[in-house]
Protein backbone atom coordinates (compact mmCIF):
# COMPACT_ATOMS: atom_id res chain seq x y z
CA UNK A 1 0.00 0.00 0.00
CA UNK A 2 1.70 2.85 -1.21
CA UNK A 3 1.32 6.28 1.08
CA UNK A 4 1.81 9.69 0.28
CA UNK A 5 5.14 11.90 1.52
CA UNK A 6 2.83 14.09 4.23
CA UNK A 7 1.35 10.62 5.32
CA UNK A 8 4.89 8.82 5.82
CA UNK A 9 6.18 11.64 7.75
CA UNK A 10 2.87 11.70 9.95
CA UNK A 11 3.01 8.13 10.39
CA UNK A 12 7.06 8.34 11.82
CA UNK A 13 7.05 10.90 13.56
CA UNK A 14 3.46 10.23 15.48
CA UNK A 15 2.90 8.21 18.23
CA UNK A 16 0.26 7.04 21.10
CA UNK A 17 2.67 7.30 23.58
CA UNK A 18 4.37 10.00 25.67
CA UNK A 19 7.55 9.91 26.55
CA UNK A 20 8.72 10.59 30.15
CA UNK A 21 11.40 13.69 30.83
CA UNK A 22 12.90 14.55 33.32
CA UNK A 23 12.99 18.52 32.76
CA UNK A 24 9.37 18.27 33.51
CA UNK A 25 8.60 20.53 36.93
CA UNK A 26 5.49 22.54 36.63
CA UNK A 27 3.20 19.59 36.10
CA UNK A 28 5.39 16.47 37.73
CA UNK A 29 2.34 16.31 40.98
CA UNK A 30 -0.77 16.61 38.23
CA UNK A 31 0.61 14.01 35.87
CA UNK A 32 1.45 11.86 39.43
CA UNK A 33 -2.37 12.15 40.58
CA UNK A 34 -3.32 11.18 36.88
CA UNK A 35 -1.56 8.31 36.70
CA UNK A 36 -2.92 7.05 39.96
CA UNK A 37 -6.66 7.71 38.92
CA UNK A 38 -5.20 5.68 35.50
CA UNK A 39 -4.09 2.71 37.20
CA UNK A 40 -6.87 3.01 39.62
CA UNK A 41 -9.51 2.52 36.78
CA UNK A 42 -7.97 -0.18 35.32
CA UNK A 43 -9.04 -2.24 38.35
CA UNK A 44 -12.64 -1.51 37.14
CA UNK A 45 -12.53 -2.87 33.79
CA UNK A 46 -9.33 -5.47 33.06
CA UNK A 47 -9.58 -9.06 34.32
CA UNK A 48 -7.25 -12.25 34.12
CA UNK A 49 -8.79 -12.97 30.55
CA UNK A 50 -7.58 -9.56 29.31
CA UNK A 51 -4.11 -10.72 29.80
CA UNK A 52 -3.42 -11.72 26.64
CA UNK A 53 -5.22 -8.95 24.40
CA UNK A 54 -2.89 -6.25 26.15
CA UNK A 55 -0.14 -5.17 24.75
CA UNK A 56 2.97 -4.95 27.13
CA UNK A 57 4.64 -1.93 27.76
CA UNK A 58 7.36 -0.48 29.55
CA UNK A 59 7.13 2.48 32.11
CA UNK A 60 8.54 4.37 29.56
CA UNK A 61 5.55 3.49 27.13
CA UNK A 62 7.10 1.15 24.67
CA UNK A 63 6.43 -2.04 24.00
CA UNK A 64 8.11 -4.85 26.30
CA UNK A 65 10.98 -6.68 23.83
CA UNK A 66 11.29 -3.98 21.61
CA UNK A 67 14.43 -2.45 20.24
CA UNK A 68 14.95 0.43 21.87
CA UNK A 69 13.09 -1.15 25.37
CA UNK A 70 16.10 -3.82 25.43
CA UNK A 71 18.65 -1.02 25.14
CA UNK A 72 17.32 0.82 27.90
CA UNK A 73 17.11 -2.32 29.92
CA UNK A 74 20.45 -3.04 29.20
CA UNK A 75 22.00 0.83 30.01
CA UNK A 76 20.28 0.53 33.37
CA UNK A 77 21.38 -3.14 34.32
CA UNK A 78 25.45 -1.42 33.57
CA UNK A 79 25.20 1.45 35.01
CA UNK A 80 25.89 3.11 31.52
CA UNK A 81 22.05 5.14 31.72
CA UNK A 82 24.03 7.87 29.61
CA UNK A 83 24.69 6.15 26.88
CA UNK A 84 22.11 4.79 26.90
CA UNK A 85 19.70 7.74 26.37
CA UNK A 86 22.27 9.07 23.56
CA UNK A 87 21.70 6.09 21.53
CA UNK A 88 17.64 6.41 22.16
CA UNK A 89 17.76 10.10 20.96
CA UNK A 90 18.92 8.95 17.27
CA UNK A 91 15.61 6.59 17.01
CA UNK A 92 12.36 8.32 16.08
CA UNK A 93 10.37 5.03 15.72
CA UNK A 94 9.69 1.66 17.14
CA UNK A 95 10.14 -1.52 15.35
CA UNK A 96 6.96 -3.47 14.97
CA UNK A 97 7.69 -6.43 12.69
CA UNK A 98 10.28 -8.07 15.18
CA UNK A 99 8.96 -11.01 17.41
CA UNK A 100 8.27 -10.20 21.02
CA UNK A 101 9.76 -12.26 23.58
CA UNK A 102 7.33 -13.79 25.87
CA UNK A 103 7.02 -11.66 29.41
CA UNK A 104 6.77 -13.13 32.24
CA UNK A 105 4.07 -9.95 33.88
CA UNK A 106 1.11 -7.95 32.45
CA UNK A 107 -0.59 -4.42 32.81
CA UNK A 108 -3.44 -6.22 34.01
CA UNK A 109 -1.71 -8.34 36.70
CA UNK A 110 1.04 -5.87 37.37
CA UNK A 111 -1.47 -3.23 38.42
CA UNK A 112 -3.74 -5.74 40.02
CA UNK A 113 -1.57 -6.96 41.89
CA UNK A 114 -1.76 -10.82 40.65
CA UNK A 115 1.62 -12.37 39.85
CA UNK A 116 2.25 -15.16 37.71
CA UNK A 117 4.64 -17.88 38.74
CA UNK A 118 8.35 -16.81 38.59
CA UNK A 119 6.92 -13.32 37.81
CA UNK A 120 7.48 -10.20 39.89
CA UNK A 121 5.62 -9.17 43.02
CA UNK A 122 2.65 -6.72 42.72
CA UNK A 123 2.96 -3.34 42.87
CA UNK A 124 2.02 -3.27 46.30
CA UNK A 125 4.62 -4.94 47.93
CA UNK A 126 7.18 -3.37 45.61
CA UNK A 127 6.54 -0.37 46.68
CA UNK A 128 6.37 -1.69 50.48
CA UNK A 129 9.98 -3.68 50.01
CA UNK A 130 12.74 -0.88 49.98
CA UNK A 131 15.13 -3.52 48.66
CA UNK A 132 13.22 -4.23 45.31
CA UNK A 133 14.14 -2.34 42.10
CA UNK A 134 12.23 1.05 41.06
CA UNK A 135 10.46 1.00 37.34
CA UNK A 136 9.32 4.07 37.64
CA UNK A 137 11.42 6.96 37.32
CA UNK A 138 12.15 9.32 40.68
CA UNK A 139 10.49 12.58 40.02
CA UNK A 140 12.83 15.50 39.41
CA UNK A 141 13.40 18.35 42.00
CA UNK A 142 13.03 21.96 40.79
CA UNK A 143 15.57 23.29 39.00
CA UNK A 144 15.51 26.53 41.99
CA UNK A 145 15.93 23.78 44.32
CA UNK A 146 19.63 22.39 42.59
CA UNK A 147 20.57 26.03 42.96
CA UNK A 148 20.97 26.07 46.98
CA UNK A 149 23.90 24.34 46.64
CA UNK A 150 25.50 25.87 44.01
CA UNK A 151 28.93 27.39 44.62
CA UNK A 152 28.98 30.18 41.74
CA UNK A 153 27.26 32.60 44.52
CA UNK A 154 29.43 36.15 44.76
CA UNK A 155 30.56 37.35 48.10
CA UNK A 156 28.16 39.00 48.71
CA UNK A 157 25.19 36.68 47.56
CA UNK A 158 26.97 34.22 49.74
CA UNK A 159 26.55 36.50 52.97
CA UNK A 160 23.13 37.26 51.96
CA UNK A 161 22.07 33.51 52.25
CA UNK A 162 23.89 32.81 55.26
CA UNK A 163 21.95 35.31 56.81
CA UNK A 164 19.03 33.91 55.24
CA UNK A 165 19.76 30.56 56.99
CA UNK A 166 20.68 29.10 53.59
CA UNK A 167 23.17 26.05 53.10
CA UNK A 168 25.81 27.75 51.23
CA UNK A 169 29.88 26.81 51.28
CA UNK A 170 32.71 29.02 51.98
CA UNK A 171 35.36 26.51 51.22
CA UNK A 172 35.62 27.56 47.37
CA UNK A 173 37.07 30.93 48.85
CA UNK A 174 40.82 29.94 48.82
CA UNK A 175 42.48 33.17 48.51
CA UNK A 176 43.32 35.57 51.39
CA UNK A 177 41.62 38.38 49.76
CA UNK A 178 38.56 36.92 48.84
CA UNK A 179 38.61 35.60 52.47
CA UNK A 180 38.88 39.10 53.78
CA UNK A 181 36.22 40.53 51.73
CA UNK A 182 34.10 37.46 52.66
CA UNK A 183 34.56 38.95 56.69
CA UNK A 184 34.08 42.54 55.76
CA UNK A 185 31.00 41.98 54.09
CA UNK A 186 29.72 39.96 56.88
CA UNK A 187 30.89 43.12 58.92
CA UNK A 188 28.48 45.36 57.34
CA UNK A 189 25.20 42.88 56.82
CA UNK A 190 25.19 43.94 61.58
CA UNK A 191 24.46 40.06 61.63
CA UNK A 192 26.39 38.18 64.97
CA UNK A 193 25.96 34.99 63.66
CA UNK A 194 26.98 35.61 60.33
CA UNK A 195 30.59 37.08 61.24
CA UNK A 196 30.75 34.21 63.51
CA UNK A 197 30.45 31.45 61.51
CA UNK A 198 33.48 33.53 59.08
CA UNK A 199 34.92 33.72 61.92
CA UNK A 200 34.89 30.09 62.19
CA UNK A 201 35.59 29.40 58.39
CA UNK A 202 38.68 31.81 59.08
CA UNK A 203 39.76 30.03 62.18
CA UNK A 204 40.40 27.16 60.04
CA UNK A 205 41.50 27.39 57.23
CA UNK A 206 44.19 30.48 58.25
CA UNK A 207 47.08 30.17 60.51
CA UNK A 208 47.05 32.05 63.97
CA UNK A 209 49.33 34.90 62.87
CA UNK A 210 47.61 36.08 59.56
CA UNK A 211 44.46 35.74 61.28
CA UNK A 212 45.79 37.67 64.81
CA UNK A 213 46.98 40.43 62.16
CA UNK A 214 44.14 41.08 60.15
CA UNK A 215 41.57 40.95 63.00
CA UNK A 216 44.14 43.64 64.76
CA UNK A 217 42.38 46.41 62.73
CA UNK A 218 38.96 45.23 62.27
CA UNK A 219 37.93 45.65 66.11
CA UNK A 220 34.05 44.39 65.66
CA UNK A 221 35.36 40.92 64.06
CA UNK A 222 38.03 40.66 66.94
CA UNK A 223 35.56 41.37 69.33
CA UNK A 224 33.20 38.85 67.93
CA UNK A 225 35.57 36.18 68.32
CA UNK A 226 37.22 37.41 71.60
CA UNK A 227 33.49 36.62 72.81
CA UNK A 228 33.17 33.32 70.89
CA UNK A 229 36.40 31.57 72.03
CA UNK A 230 35.27 32.69 75.33
CA UNK A 231 32.15 30.80 75.03
CA UNK A 232 33.87 27.20 73.55
CA UNK A 233 36.43 27.66 76.25
CA UNK A 234 39.47 27.67 73.80
CA UNK A 235 41.72 29.44 76.29
CA UNK A 236 44.58 28.61 74.63
CA UNK A 237 44.48 30.38 71.89
CA UNK A 238 42.59 33.16 73.59
CA UNK A 239 45.36 33.54 75.58
CA UNK A 240 48.00 33.48 72.61
CA UNK A 241 45.48 36.26 71.25
CA UNK A 242 45.71 38.51 74.05
CA UNK A 243 49.86 37.74 73.94
CA UNK A 244 49.61 39.36 69.94
CA UNK A 245 47.57 42.35 70.97
CA UNK A 246 49.12 43.07 73.88
CA UNK A 247 46.85 43.51 75.99
CA UNK A 248 48.15 42.27 79.68
CA UNK A 249 44.98 42.70 82.02
CA UNK A 250 43.04 40.49 79.50
CA UNK A 251 45.84 38.01 79.27
CA UNK A 252 46.21 37.63 83.34
CA UNK A 253 42.07 37.72 83.82
CA UNK A 254 41.94 34.94 81.23
CA UNK A 255 45.01 32.79 83.05
CA UNK A 256 43.47 33.51 86.07
CA UNK A 257 40.10 31.75 85.49
CA UNK A 258 41.59 28.64 84.79
CA UNK A 259 41.72 28.17 88.43
CA UNK A 260 37.84 27.39 87.61
CA UNK A 261 38.90 23.69 85.92
CA UNK A 262 41.11 22.65 89.01
CA UNK A 263 39.10 20.80 91.41
CA UNK A 264 42.13 19.54 93.63
CA UNK A 265 42.12 22.35 97.06
CA UNK A 266 46.24 22.11 97.27
CA UNK A 267 46.62 22.42 93.48
CA UNK A 268 44.13 25.45 93.01
CA UNK A 269 46.03 27.40 95.68
CA UNK A 270 49.27 26.94 93.98
CA UNK A 271 48.21 28.29 90.83
CA UNK A 272 46.56 31.22 92.53
CA UNK A 273 50.10 32.16 93.79
CA UNK A 274 51.31 32.09 90.69
CA UNK A 275 48.91 34.53 89.05
CA UNK A 276 49.79 36.98 92.54
CA UNK A 277 52.21 38.22 89.95
CA UNK A 278 50.53 38.23 86.55
CA UNK A 279 50.31 42.10 85.00
CA UNK A 280 46.88 42.78 87.01
CA UNK A 281 44.99 46.38 88.24
CA UNK A 282 45.95 47.30 91.21
CA UNK A 283 42.26 46.46 92.19
CA UNK A 284 42.18 43.14 90.73
CA UNK A 285 45.55 42.00 92.12
CA UNK A 286 44.17 42.93 95.43
CA UNK A 287 41.02 40.66 94.67
CA UNK A 288 43.66 37.94 93.42
CA UNK A 289 45.85 38.01 96.70
CA UNK A 290 42.74 37.94 98.88
CA UNK A 291 41.43 35.16 97.11
CA UNK A 292 44.76 33.02 97.91
CA UNK A 293 44.88 33.89 101.51
CA UNK A 294 41.13 32.66 101.90
CA UNK A 295 41.61 29.52 100.32
CA UNK A 296 45.16 28.64 102.22
CA UNK A 297 42.99 29.76 105.62
CA UNK A 298 39.81 27.02 104.26
CA UNK A 299 42.29 24.04 103.68
CA UNK A 300 43.27 24.63 107.24
CA UNK A 301 40.41 25.28 108.93
CA UNK A 302 38.62 22.33 107.05
CA UNK A 303 41.37 20.16 107.80
CA UNK A 304 40.75 21.09 111.73
CA UNK A 305 37.08 20.89 111.81
CA UNK A 306 36.85 17.50 110.12
CA UNK A 307 38.85 15.93 112.80
CA UNK A 308 37.28 17.92 115.22
CA UNK A 309 33.86 16.44 113.85
CA UNK A 310 35.02 12.66 113.58
CA UNK A 311 36.28 12.80 116.72
CA UNK A 312 32.83 13.90 118.72
CA UNK A 313 34.24 15.62 121.43
CA UNK A 314 32.85 19.64 120.24
CA UNK A 315 29.21 19.91 121.41
CA UNK A 316 28.50 22.73 118.40
CA UNK A 317 29.78 20.01 115.82
CA UNK A 318 27.31 17.41 117.78
CA UNK A 319 24.54 19.88 117.92
CA UNK A 320 24.71 21.24 114.47
CA UNK A 321 26.31 18.78 112.11
CA UNK A 322 27.91 20.12 108.98
CA UNK A 323 26.28 20.12 106.13
CA UNK A 324 29.26 20.86 103.18
CA UNK A 325 32.64 21.57 103.14
CA UNK A 326 34.16 24.99 103.39
CA UNK A 327 36.94 24.79 100.74
CA UNK A 328 36.53 26.75 97.86
CA UNK A 329 32.94 29.10 99.53
CA UNK A 330 33.14 32.77 99.68
CA UNK A 331 34.04 35.01 101.71
CA UNK A 332 30.92 35.89 103.07
CA UNK A 333 30.17 32.08 103.51
CA UNK A 334 33.11 31.56 105.41
CA UNK A 335 32.59 34.22 107.52
CA UNK A 336 28.87 32.93 108.35
CA UNK A 337 30.83 29.40 108.53
CA UNK A 338 32.96 31.37 111.45
CA UNK A 339 30.16 32.95 113.47
CA UNK A 340 28.36 29.40 113.89
CA UNK A 341 31.10 27.14 114.95
CA UNK A 342 34.35 29.51 115.81
CA UNK A 343 32.61 32.69 117.59
CA UNK A 344 33.79 32.68 120.45
CA UNK A 345 37.26 31.81 119.45
CA UNK A 346 40.34 34.27 120.11
CA UNK A 347 41.35 36.90 117.60
CA UNK A 348 44.63 35.11 117.15
CA UNK A 349 42.88 31.86 115.48
CA UNK A 350 42.59 31.87 111.50
CA UNK A 351 38.85 30.76 112.24
CA UNK A 352 37.91 33.53 114.05
CA UNK A 353 35.10 35.61 112.81
CA UNK A 354 37.20 39.09 114.37
CA UNK A 355 40.21 37.69 112.54
CA UNK A 356 39.11 37.33 108.85
CA UNK A 357 37.01 40.89 109.59
CA UNK A 358 40.27 42.36 109.73
CA UNK A 359 42.35 40.18 107.47
CA UNK A 360 39.81 40.53 104.49
CA UNK A 361 39.07 43.99 105.65
CA UNK A 362 34.84 43.46 105.85
CA UNK A 363 32.75 46.54 106.33
CA UNK A 364 30.93 46.73 109.52
CA UNK A 365 27.86 46.40 107.69
CA UNK A 366 28.53 43.12 106.71
CA UNK A 367 30.43 41.79 109.79
CA UNK A 368 27.46 42.37 111.46
CA UNK A 369 24.56 41.20 108.98
CA UNK A 370 26.37 37.99 108.67
CA UNK A 371 27.28 37.40 112.61
CA UNK A 372 23.39 38.68 113.30
CA UNK A 373 21.66 35.73 110.63
CA UNK A 374 24.36 33.11 112.41
CA UNK A 375 23.70 33.76 116.28
CA UNK A 376 19.93 33.93 115.43
CA UNK A 377 19.83 31.15 113.77
CA UNK A 378 21.41 29.10 117.00
CA UNK A 379 19.31 31.22 119.08
CA UNK A 380 22.39 32.54 120.98
CA UNK A 381 20.22 35.62 122.10
CA UNK A 382 23.10 36.92 124.60
CA UNK A 383 25.45 37.14 121.55
CA UNK A 384 23.00 39.10 120.05
CA UNK A 385 22.50 41.49 122.34
CA UNK A 386 26.26 41.55 122.91
CA UNK A 387 26.31 42.35 119.03
CA UNK A 388 24.24 45.73 119.46
CA UNK A 389 25.69 46.64 122.50
CA UNK A 390 28.56 49.47 122.97
CA UNK A 391 29.96 51.46 125.56
CA UNK A 392 31.41 55.36 125.74
CA UNK A 393 34.32 56.59 127.54
CA UNK A 394 32.63 57.18 130.32
CA UNK A 395 31.25 53.22 130.69
CA UNK A 396 27.58 53.96 129.64
CA UNK A 397 26.06 51.60 127.34
CA UNK A 398 24.10 51.65 124.47
CA UNK A 399 22.24 49.67 121.55
CA UNK A 400 23.65 50.67 117.78
CA UNK A 401 23.24 48.87 114.83
CA UNK A 402 24.96 49.69 111.72
CA UNK A 403 22.17 48.17 109.87
CA UNK A 404 19.30 49.80 111.04
CA UNK A 405 17.29 48.24 113.90
CA UNK A 406 14.32 47.28 111.60
CA UNK A 407 16.48 45.11 109.85
CA UNK A 408 17.43 43.50 113.36
CA UNK A 409 13.83 43.16 113.98
CA UNK A 410 13.02 41.04 110.75
CA UNK A 411 16.07 38.61 111.03
CA UNK A 412 15.00 38.13 114.70
CA UNK A 413 11.57 37.44 113.55
CA UNK A 414 12.55 34.96 110.45
CA UNK A 415 14.35 32.87 113.67
CA UNK A 416 11.80 32.76 115.61
CA UNK A 417 13.05 35.13 118.12
CA UNK A 418 10.46 35.69 121.35
CA UNK A 419 8.37 38.41 121.60
CA UNK A 420 9.96 39.97 124.39
CA UNK A 421 13.17 40.31 122.31
CA UNK A 422 11.33 41.63 119.79
CA UNK A 423 9.36 44.31 121.34
CA UNK A 424 13.17 45.40 123.06
CA UNK A 425 14.37 46.01 119.39
CA UNK A 426 11.21 47.84 118.08
CA UNK A 427 11.17 49.99 120.89
CA UNK A 428 14.64 51.08 119.25
CA UNK A 429 13.48 51.64 115.65
CA UNK A 430 13.46 55.76 115.68
CA UNK A 431 11.10 56.13 113.23
CA UNK A 432 7.66 56.11 114.62
CA UNK A 433 5.81 55.06 111.64
CA UNK A 434 8.03 52.35 110.85
CA UNK A 435 7.92 51.24 114.58
CA UNK A 436 3.80 50.89 114.56
CA UNK A 437 4.25 49.13 111.69
CA UNK A 438 6.65 46.71 112.60
CA UNK A 439 4.87 46.18 116.15
CA UNK A 440 1.54 45.68 114.73
CA UNK A 441 2.75 43.23 111.71
CA UNK A 442 5.36 41.06 114.60
CA UNK A 443 2.00 41.43 117.41
CA UNK A 444 4.15 43.54 119.82
CA UNK A 445 1.34 45.02 121.83
CA UNK A 446 2.99 46.63 124.10
CA UNK A 447 4.83 48.69 122.03
CA UNK A 448 1.83 49.75 120.46
CA UNK A 449 -0.41 50.68 123.13
CA UNK A 450 2.78 52.63 124.67
CA UNK A 451 3.62 54.43 121.14
CA UNK A 452 -0.25 55.33 120.85
CA UNK A 453 -0.21 56.93 124.11
CA UNK A 454 3.03 58.66 123.98
CA UNK A 455 1.36 60.30 120.23
CA UNK A 456 -2.11 60.79 122.36
CA UNK A 457 -3.97 59.11 119.27
CA UNK A 458 -7.35 58.20 121.01
CA UNK A 459 -8.63 57.20 117.69
CA UNK A 460 -5.69 54.71 116.67
CA UNK A 461 -5.58 53.47 120.69
CA UNK A 462 -9.21 52.47 120.10
CA UNK A 463 -8.95 51.34 116.28
CA UNK A 464 -6.37 48.84 118.23
CA UNK A 465 -8.20 47.70 121.50
CA UNK A 466 -10.42 45.62 118.38
CA UNK A 467 -7.07 44.06 117.47
CA UNK A 468 -6.20 42.04 120.91
CA UNK A 469 -8.02 39.64 122.42
CA UNK A 470 -11.51 40.06 124.44
CA UNK A 471 -10.32 40.37 128.16
CA UNK A 472 -6.58 40.17 127.64
CA UNK A 473 -4.34 41.90 129.68
CA UNK A 474 -3.26 44.34 126.54
CA UNK A 475 -7.37 44.92 126.53
CA UNK A 476 -7.37 46.54 130.46
CA UNK A 477 -4.14 48.19 129.53
CA UNK A 478 -6.05 49.67 126.83
CA UNK A 479 -9.19 50.62 129.09
CA UNK A 480 -6.93 52.37 131.71
CA UNK A 481 -5.23 54.43 129.42
CA UNK A 482 -8.37 55.61 127.81
CA UNK A 483 -10.32 56.40 131.01
CA UNK A 484 -6.96 58.52 132.38
CA UNK A 485 -7.95 62.30 132.80
CA UNK A 486 -3.73 63.19 132.88
CA UNK A 487 -3.72 62.77 129.11
CA UNK A 488 -4.53 65.52 126.94
CA UNK A 489 -5.94 63.52 123.75
CA UNK A 490 -5.44 65.18 120.16
CA UNK A 491 -8.38 66.36 118.31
Amino acid sequence: MSRTKGDEEEYWNSSKFKAFTFDDEDDELSQLKESKRAVNSLRDFVDDDDDDDLERVSWTGEPVGSISWSIKETAGSSGSAPEGREQLKGRNSVSTHLPKPPSAYSLSSFFRGRTRPGSFQSLSDALSDTSAKSYAPELGRPKGEFRDYSNDWSISDTVRRLRRGKVCSLERFRSLQDKLQLLEEAVSMHDGNVITAVLIFLKRTLSKEILFRELEVRQVALRHLIHFLKEIGDQKLLLDLFRFLDRTEELALSQYQEHLNIQDPEKRKEFLKTCIGLPFSAEDSAHVQDHYTLLERQIIIEANDRHLESSGQTDIFRKHPRKASILSMPLVTTLFYACIYHYTESEGTFSSPINLKKTFKIPDKQYVLTALAARAKLRAWNDVDALFTTKNWLGYTKKRAPIGFHRVVEILHKNSAPVQILQEYVNLVEDVDTKLNLATKFKCHDVVIDTCRDLKDRQQLLAYRSKVDKGSAEEEKIDVILSSSQIRWKN
